[in-house]
């Protein structure tokens, strides 16, 4: 999804500054910006390290001369019950999940005072709403991702800066590959899916850059599910 936003966002005139732990990856994602006729950058981010956001940020200044619009989408997802989840396995997922998104919004505060205000969005989850079997790193770190967003949105409001959270569903991506990997499993991840199919990236992209733009300058502390109804019912 990550790549999507990207590609979505430069598509509208964004320069991005797109960051990954896969160096390789990302570097294939601004070539794809590139070869579509749009600006980006690639550098290579740990998100859980504060030193790093730092870096990326006067970055994005030095380059570009402000830094108006933040997505948090990386994550991690690790399929195991909450009885069999190890003390590395709940920290890993809340480092990347969780305080990623908590260190990139402490760190683009004072940019984006600097810029006159802007955009953050939150990528959570549908399983940052409900619950679900064999995911509770993943749900317990997405529901804090949720209101996080909530409390960053009252806070930085008097700031001009706008936070927002996306919870997409069940979305085809590397992520949920194996989620996805047979008939079967597929038909039980979308059980209560009311379109009855997995969503596209460029899905969720969408409405990232609806969030991110002047289109939705009086909407903050919002959650956004783009899931084919999973949660309707």
């Amino acid at each position: 999804m990550g790549r999507s936003h990207v590609l979505r966002l430069a598509q509208e005139g964004a320069i991005v500054l797109a960051t990954d732990v896969d160096r390789a990856g990302v570097e294939e994602t601004v070539a794809q910006v590139t070869a579509a006729g749009g600006t980006a950058v690639a550098l290579e981010q740990d998100v859980t390290n504060a030193d790093r956001w730092t870096e990326v940020v006067a970055e994005a200044e030095r380059r570009f001369g402000k830094l108006d619009i933040l997505v948090n989408n990386a994550g991690l997802l690790i399929l195991k019950p909450v009885d069999a989840t190890t003390d590395e396995e709940w920290d890993l997922t809340h480092a990347i999940n969780a305080k990623g998104a908590f260190l990139g919004i402490r760190t683009v505060v004072p940019a984006m005072q600097r810029a006159g205000g802007g955009s953050i969005v939150n990528i959570s989850s549908i399983y940052g709403v409900v619950g679900a079997p064999s995911a509770a790193a993943y749900e317990a770190s997405k529901g804090a991702v949720r209101l996080l967003t909530k409390a960053s949105a009252v806070d930085l409001a008097k700031y001009g800066i706008r936070v927002n959270s996306v919870h997409p569903g069940v979305i085809e991506t590397p992520m949920t590959t194996e989620l996805l990997a047979t008939p079967e499993s597929t038909r039980a991840v979308l059980s209560t899916t009311i379109l009855d199919r997995p969503g596209k990236p460029e899905e969720v992209s969408n409405v990232v850059l609806f969030l991110a733009s002047d289109e939705a300058s009086f909407v903050t502390g919002a959650e956004y599910l783009v899931d084919g109804g999973y949660t309707a019912q």
